[in-house]
């Protein structure tokens, strides 16, 4: 949990400017210490170049200069950033705002930013006190606004990247499989089943709630360490709601069997973690809905981009062909000693693949590039799946089908779709030939 705890604060957009401003600051104190050091044994001022010298009143100006002028590209990172965020609110979806302010490179451009301003200001107070003549610290500080200056140009150029929606899509594809791959490594870690011959002896009898002491969202659970709590406590647990689910106060978060008096009732709610805002820290489901909301944007008439729609799409396919290979929902966490100890429902392959397209058939369902993307899609994941996974999605195409057999569809684009769903047939192994739309 305090890991998981560490990577929202991690994600914040102050964490690493904060940083990078205590890391100056003891960089300035350590710079001034090297100076006033060299102030006293002039001799080494003999192996340092004189361009690399100043006195006391070329050091003030040029120190003033510096902060001053990195203060300025502060405020104009500052100014791109919002152009950024506003962009990515108006044209791809307000979820996609936290792809930008947590990822990694615009917070260390921000960081350096502040790192450089703190550094030079810290310099310049110093420097009236040290009692020498000669100072070596206007040309550290020279060093430092050079570093800046290269990490202004690099920003402007990922500010311009980030905007672009291809890659706005790739990224959340990657993450959202980082996201599945955490999850796939905790189960194959952990002692869980998809089928436990006890659990339905443990939940019929009376269980007792334990209810949630905050309101927000449901981004982990830490399935480890409730396990070893439930073992300890000598009790199952069941998690009622699932990853991403929002909770309000007093919403019953978790049922218990095994004893009537639950004295640690806290080592269990905290075992979850709730914050105000979903973010994609563990939550697959979040990664796809935000692929979907940026696919169905494209589409509304204020855009009017079926090919930006299509190129979602695609990517949602490939999360679904890679969970398609390994997902298997595993609910039930036995200890060291096969007890079971933990129930936990994750969404299973039917209800993601429902959630990754639904909404973008109901949209689409009039446009035939869309459509044509839904089922090249679904064609790519049966493909690359084994005989479940084929059932599973020919099962899903017939509800595509009951939308497209709604809409009058003209000749050509009717022979079109037909062609795409034999394919898919194809893919799926149907030995019966599609009788068309």
């Amino acid at each position: 949990m305090e890991k998981n705890r560490f990577l929202q604060v991690r994600a914040s957009f102050w964490f690493i400017p904060l940083l990078y401003g205590i890391i100056a600051l003891f960089l300035a104190y350590g710079s001034m210490a090297l100076d006033r050091y060299a102030s006293k044994h002039t001799e080494l001022y003999d192996y340092i170049p004189d361009l690399f010298l100043s006195d006391m009143q070329l050091a003030q100006t040029i120190l003033s200069s510096i902060a001053t002028s990195l203060l300025t590209m502060t405020t104009i990172t500052f100014s791109s950033i919002l152009v950024v965020l506003t962009t990515y609110a108006a044209q791809f979806s307000p979820r996609a705002l936290q792809n930008f302010t947590s990822d990694r490179s615009s917070q260390r451009v921000l960081g350096m930013f502040t790192g450089g301003f703190v550094y030079t200001i810290v310099l310049l107070l110093l420097a009236k006190d040290k009692g020498g003549d000669l100072f070596i610290v206007p040309a550290l500080a020279i060093v430092v606004a050079f570093a800046c200056l290269a990490a202004f140009v690099f920003f402007i150029h990922h500010s311009v990247a980030s905007i672009k929606v291809s890659n706005l899509i790739f990224q959340i594809t990657s993450k959202t499989m980082k996201a599945w791959k955490e999850n796939y490594e905790d189960d194959q870690s952990l002692n869980a089943l998809s089928e436990c011959g006890e659990a339905e002896e443990i939940t019929s009898g009376k269980g007792r709630q334990l209810k949630s002491k905050k309101a927000g969202y449901i981004q982990h659970v830490q399935i480890r360490d409730m396990i070893q709590t439930a073992k300890k406590l000598k009790i199952t647990v069941k998690v009622e709601k699932a990853l991403g689910s929002y909770v309000d106060e007093g919403t019953p978060l978790l049922t218990y069997w095994g004893t009537e008096d639950l004295s640690d009732a806290d080592s269990l709610l905290n075992q979850i973690l709730i914050i105000p805002e979903q973010e994609p820290i563990r939550d697959v489901g979040f990664g796809i809905q935000k692929l979907s909301e940026i696919a169905i944007r494209s589409i509304s008439p204020a855009f009017n981009d079926p090919y930006t729609t299509a190129n979602a799409v695609e990517h949602i396919a490939r999360i679904l062909t890679r969970l398609g290979k390994s997902y298997i929902p595993k609910p039930f966490y036995t200890d060291e000693e096969k007890k079971l100890r933990v129930i936990f429902h994750k969404p299973s392959f039917e209800d993601l693949l429902y959630k990754s397209f639904y909404l973008i058939r109901h949209h689409g369902k009039e446009d035939t590039a869309v459509m044509h993307s839904i089922i090249s899609a679904l064609s790519i994941v049966a493909d690359n799946n084994d005989k479940e996974v084929k059932e599973i999605i020919w099962n899903f195409s017939c509800y595509i089908l009951e939308g497209l057999q709604e809409t009058d569809w003209i000749s050509l684009d009717k022979t079109y779709l037909n062609q795409q769903f034999q394919r898919l047939a194809d893919a799926c192994c149907r030995e019966e030939k599609f009788m068309g739309i």
